[in-house]
């Protein structure tokens, strides 16, 4: 059985593209396009009358384990009482990595994504967790390239832990799912720690990372290690095409040199760089493969490309936004090992249909300035990943919203008699 999409109008992102046209879809992927497509035998036709087909978005750095940590302080954040993220993170047990994965990846359903990069982290239910993660993720019916953060923070029988779990997580993960070696606070990170990292990587795995967050990391390293985080990368050969870091507020113009070099992509995270009020990078100098993450805010790609584009504007150094989603499917495609950046034969069936009712004529010219001054998640109306609905009419399928809701508050609940204890 396929199913035909007909009379909408098909966008891609870079080289911006707006036309009228019907897709066919099969076993997952797209089997035809055209401007007016014939229904054939076994063909379920979905009439959309106009409105936009887009390529669903990608966020190449999210922390779904974060979403229970929303509202521990009203409109505050981990930079105002230090240490307190690494206190919640420490405090999660395995059916609260499942509930706040659940709960993060239904948000970005309704936003319009469909695939999450997710940096990971449990200290004290390390083993299991990228499954539990995946589950939750699962559940709701995204994507996910899912990793665990490897640091020394927790002593090495953690870090050990931690690379165990990034390379167990990758030999099973299939299907939607892809696994990946994260790394976080680097500033201090050992050798034994990045030799650990090199195994996983010469291996084929792709290495997730996030750096230059702390405006004191380049001296700590250089004072502990003699040179910079990005420099023992280089020295180790962690900086290439499947690396993908994230963040980079606080790096020297060679630092960002290196990584540039490398063909590396970079995750800007405009909302949660601001939010920590630490500085918000400098994307227009990221180079050609600047993408977007969300960082521990919520799942919504679109909400942070318009963050992104106005910040960059009001710093006079304005960032092509269509560019920076567009990014984010290629990296996708780059890890899922097919096209997820267009709407063409081949390509998989990851489509969001937005219902905007434009007040002008949505061309290839203007389409960013709506997409940046117009569009938002309430005009997202249906989802399809892997060729299936996941989200219709505005109704999600599969699972119910209260559901995940509940078991979310629940486990919240749990994790603050932790805290509390």
């Amino acid at each position: 059985m396929s199913t035909l999409l007909t009379g909408g109008t098909l966008v891609e992102l870079e080289p911006a593209s707006v036309e009228p046209g019907s897709l066919r879809i099969q076993d997952g992927r797209i089997v035809a396009r055209g401007p007016a497509l014939e229904p054939v035998d076994g063909d379920e036709v979905v009439e959309l009358k106009g409105k936009l087909v887009l390529p669903g978005f990608v966020s190449t750095h999210h922390q779904l384990h974060a979403t229970l940590y929303r509202g521990r302080e009203p409109l505050g954040d981990q930079a105002e009482r230090p240490g307190e993220f690494e206190r919640y993170e420490k405090a999660l047990d395995l059916d609260g990595v499942e509930a706040a994965a659940a709960m993060g990846a239904l948000e970005g359903l309704f936003s319009g994504v469909t695939t999450v990069f997710d940096l990971h982290a449990s200290p004290s239910a390390a083993a299991g967790s990228l499954s539990r993660v995946a589950r939750g993720v699962g559940t709701v019916g995204l994507r996910g390239v899912l990793a665990y953060q490897v640091s020394d923070r927790g002593g090495a029988v953690h870090r050990e832990e931690a690379i165990d779990e990034c390379a167990d997580y990758a030999k099973r993960a299939r299907g939607r799912f892809r696994g990946a070696v994260g790394a976080q606070g680097l500033a201090l990170a050992s050798d034994e720690l990045l030799q650990a990292l090199k195994q996983l990587v010469s291996g084929g795995a792709w290495l997730h990372a996030a750096v230059g967050q702390d405006p004191a990391e380049e001296k700590l390293s250089t004072e502990k290690h003699g040179s910079t985080v990005l420099q023992r990368f280089t020295d180790q050969g962690l900086l290439g095409e499947h690396t993908l870091l994230a963040h980079l507020v606080h790096l020297s113009w060679p630092e960002l040199s290196q990584a540039l070099a490398s063909g590396a992509y970079l995750a800007h995270v405009a909302r949660a760089n601001l939010a920590l009020m630490g500085g918000a990078g400098a994307p227009a100098k990221f180079g050609v493969r600047t993408c977007l993450g969300t960082g521990t805010w919520s799942l919504d790609v679109l909400a942070e490309a318009q963050a992104a584009w106005l910040k960059s504007r009001d710093a006079g150094a304005p960032v092509d936004p269509l560019r920076l989603i567009a990014n984010g499917q290629r990296l996708a495609s780059a890890v899922f090992g097919a096209p997820l950046n267009v709407l063409r034969e081949g390509a998989l069936a990851d489509l969001v249909i937005v219902d905007y009712p434009a007040p002008t004529e949505v061309h290839a010219g203007s389409l960013g300035a709506h997409l940046m001054r117009g569009v938002c998640s309430r005009h997202v109306e249906s989802v399809m990943v892997d060729g299936i609905w996941r989200l219709w009419n505005r109704r999600v399928l599969g699972v119910k919203v209260e559901d995940v809701a509940l078991a979310a508050r629940e486990a919240a609940k749990d994790l603050e008699g932790r805290l509390a204890g």
